[in-house]
């Protein structure tokens, strides 16, 4: 998993509770990287799992609600570390709709080595878009976040429904319907 996802989780931690927290969960964590991360780096995606773990002990948070805090967080990262995904782009599903065709592909370059969650789009029409996530990282709860906030940015009326389709979370189907 890219460092970056590592750097911006223990910022979120920074600015959602306190240096002092993620400074915690990193020296009581036995992670093989020490937990010094760099956002070009690549580090094995069980040390996040061990840090959300951590968090939710920590806090008191479920574990599926940091996570998908912590999507809604890198969404906004992503649009500020990364604004060029976002030119041209008229809404929420039109953004989703490029993730696997046109993000993807940018991040692969700028992160060779990145090995990304997979997502099947089936954009039907202007108000219904289904995405099917496939990750042997399980990480559908981050997607959903990171969706959720996708609805948010572009201020629109849109339910999002979830529907885990095997019992490890590793496929999940979500569905975006535009409220009439």
């Amino acid at each position: 998993m890219k460092g970056i996802v590592f750097v911006e989780f223990l910022e979120m931690v920074e600015q959602q509770f306190s240096a002092d927290l993620a400074d915690d969960l990193i020296d009581n964590s036995d992670l093989p990287s020490g937990g010094a991360y760099t956002a070009v780096g690549t580090y094995d995606h069980t040390e996040i799992v061990t840090l959300v773990l951590a968090l939710s002990q920590e806090s008191g948070i479920p574990v599926p609600d940091l996570i998908k805090a912590f999507g809604e967080y890198l969404f906004g990262r992503f649009f500020e570390l990364y604004p060029s995904f976002f030119e041209g782009v008229s809404d929420c599903m039109d953004f989703l709709s490029r993730i696997e065709d046109v993000i993807h592909v940018e991040v692969k370059k700028l992160y060779p080595s990145a090995q990304l969650p997979k997502f099947d789009i089936d954009y039907p029409d202007r108000d219904h878009l289904v995405m099917v996530y496939h990750s042997d990282r399980h990480l559908g709860d981050l997607a959903e976040g990171l969706i959720q906030q996708s609805i948010k940015h572009f201020k629109e009326q849109i339910t999002l429904e979830r529907e885990n389709l095997d019992e490890e979370g590793a496929t999940v189907r979500f569905t975006l319907t535009r409220a009439a």
